[in-house]
Parts: C-alpha cells; structure tokens; sequence
C-alpha cells in the first residue's frame, strides 16, 4: 500500500488578479460559495436556479427561454453552441482577428461541417464588409460565427452590425461573449443574436468553470429539427434543458456544480444591483485612467481607440523590456498579476485587465505604479 502524502492545507495568498482572467472575485461571491451544498434536485436549489435564469437573461438582455449556465468553463460554452447547431455538411462562415476565432474555425471542423474564414490582422475588429462579401459568395452558408471581444488581443468587433448581416443573408449567429458579457454594450435580443456564450471569471467577477449560455428561437427550432443526435451526451441541450426548465420537477441529467452556482448567482445579482449600463460605464472610466498612466509610461495600446475594449488593455512591451521577468517581479513583489501575449503577441504585448471587480480606481493606482517602479 502507498504510504499517504504528508501535504498541509493549500494557502493561496490573495492576488490582485489584472490579467485577462480569471479576475478579482468579489468577497460576497466568495462568501456565496462558501455555503452549505445542497442536493442539485433540491427544491430551494431549483428556487435558485429559476432565479439565476432570470439573472443571466438580465444581463444577456434576452427574454430567451433557452438561456442557462453550462457546468463548465466558457471553452464549453463555445463547443455546446456548435456541437448543437451545426450538422456534417454545413457550412459557417468564421472570422479571425486572433486566437479565440482560430478555436471557433477547429470547432466547426470537429463538427463534420465547412468553415470560411474571413481574416483580419490581429488587433483589428472584424471587418464587416468582408463578411458580405464571404455571405455572398457563400449562399449555402447557415451560420456566422465571431468573437465580440476578442481577449487575445483586446478588439471589440460591431456585433450589431455582424448580426444584421447575418440575418439579411439567412444565417443565425454564434457569438462569443467571453470576455464582453458585464463589461460592454451587449443586447442578444435588440442585435438578434442566435447562440451566444460567455464565461463566468472574467467581467462577471465569479469563480472560473461556469459558462452562460443563450439560444434564440430560431436555434432551439434548429435545434429540434437536427438530423442526427447532438455528438456530446453532456453538452446535449435538449437534455440539459430538461434539468433547467420544467417546472418544480426537474429531469435528472448531472450533478450540478451546486456550490459554484450560489456563486454565479451571487455574482449576478451584483450585477443587476449595480446595474448593466452602470457596470459598462465603470470599465468605461477605469479604462480612461488606466490609459492615461500607460501613455505616460511609454506603453502603446495594440489596438487602435475606437475599437479597444475597456476591461481587455493590450500594450506592446517597451524595447529591451523583458516579458517574463517584469511580470514576475510585479507577481512576487505586488502581487499582482498581468498577463502575458498569445499567438502572435507572445513575448510582444501585455495584457491588462480591468475585468468586473477589478475595474476599481485603487487597483488601476496600483498598477500604475507597479509598472513605473519595476520599468524603472
């Protein structure tokens, strides 16, 4: 027999988390999921789980009755839209301006179906003229699929426009919300979005390993009219939709994450207490100051003005500065936490977010500082 591990008790200190997520979780949120667990079929937890519908179709800003948070991080938000919408032979138009509209393009392509992608530079919006021209030469076309704020780079596509777009050429839309849901203008009804998904850890301000999800009408018909079964048994909605919805009974489908939930909700309510255009308007603000002590640092934003994200901050990392050991002094000295490139930007940008509960003046002080300090 093994002898058992001698390990203490896991003592994480407490970060300020200015990264692109997970983000400062607020202490009510915290408290929330410190709770005592209930069973997941437990009358006073399907209380909850009404309420937290109604929650989510608050800040989606949707009356859709599909609308639920999926037991796991937003990477399966996005597979549950595709994996339930699209069918081998379908064809999707997808567009890329960084990581995040790459990992759409793999999911269409796991799904049997055909993707058209339409590129544009990283740092760069969606361009919409090139989607019409991508929804004209592809009649045969059911889907157009984008990312809303792309956290790879920190660009803010017109997802109003976008949708219009697809829904003049017969397409319904999948949009990734990730890391807009909270911290932009999103309004899933008003711009006639189809699927979209988002995650809990970033503008929400909630623990990691939930993903809100929404479907319009016209995707629940999709849905319902498929020709083969959905490939995945567990991200299946005409199952789990079974446990959401349906009254005081539920249908069994899986243990849900019942302690992560209360935070979620908690989460939520903050949110709605504070309110949407409130909560916007905040990361507006803590978006000026930030940008204001950056341009004084020197630093240089990725992303051109107009289309930069409030809570997502991607600046070019200063000549002869060092990526890895600038964030690790601000980890070890400051704790806090930034984050580092991907894709093209690895080594060549940082990433600085002002996300939900970060998007406070004393954490953009904080920042400022730091990086003064440590730049030298």
């Amino acid at each position: 027999m093994l002898a058992a591990p001698k390990i203490d008790a896991f003592l994480p200190p407490r970060r300020i988390l200015m990264g692109p997520g997970p983000s400062d979780v607020h202490p009510q949120v915290l408290a929330a999921q410190a709770r005592p667990t209930v069973g997941h079929l437990d009358p006073l937890f399907i209380g909850m789980m009404d309420e937290l519908k109604q929650l989510l179709q608050y800040a989606f800003q949707t009356r859709n009755e599909m609308t639920l948070a999926v037991s796991a991080p937003g990477s399966a938000g996005m597979e549950t839209c595709f994996v339930n919408l699209l069918e081998p032979g379908d064809t999707v138009i997808v567009c890329r301006n960084g990581v995040f509209g790459e990992r759409m393009r793999q999911n269409v392509e796991r799904c049997g179906a055909t993707a058209i992608t339409v590129d544009n530079s990283w740092g760069e919006p969606v361009n919409p003229q090139q989607v019409e021209d991508a929804l004209k030469a592809n009649p045969q076309a059911k889907y157009l699929a984008f990312v809303h704020a792309e956290t790879s780079t920190g660009a803010l596509s017109d997802a109003k426009t976008l949708c219009a777009l697809a829904q003049r050429y017969g397409c319904l839309s999948i949009v990734d919300a990730v890391t807009s849901l909270g911290g932009v203008e999103l309004r899933v009804d008003e711009w006639g979005i189809d699927a979209i998904y988002s995650g809990s850890q970033k503008c929400l301000s909630c623990v990691p390993g939930l993903s809100p999800v929404s479907f319009s009408p016209k995707a629940v018909e999709r849905i319902k009219a498929r020709q083969r079964p959905v490939q995945s048994w567990f991200l299946d909605q005409s199952l789990v939709m079974s446990y959401w919805s349906g009254g005081a009974k539920r249908s069994y489908h899986h243990t849900a994450p019942v302690n992560a939930l209360y935070a979620l909700h908690e989460s939520l309510r903050l949110l709605a207490a504070e309110g949407l255009e409130q909560s916007w308007q905040r990361h507006k603000d803590m978006h000026q100051l930030l940008k204001q002590g950056l341009t004084g640092l020197g630093l240089e934003f990725v992303v051109a003005e107009p289309h930069r994200l409030p809570q997502l901050n991607s600046v070019y990392i200063p000549q002869g500065g060092d990526d890895a050991a600038v964030r690790k002094q601000l980890l070890e000295q400051y704790n806090l936490e930034i984050g580092a490139g991907l894709g093209e930007l690895a080594g060549k940008a940082w990433r600085i977010g002002l996300m939900g509960y970060a998007a406070r003046r004393e954490n953009v002080a904080l920042c400022l500082k730091a990086l003064q300090t440590v730049l030298g």
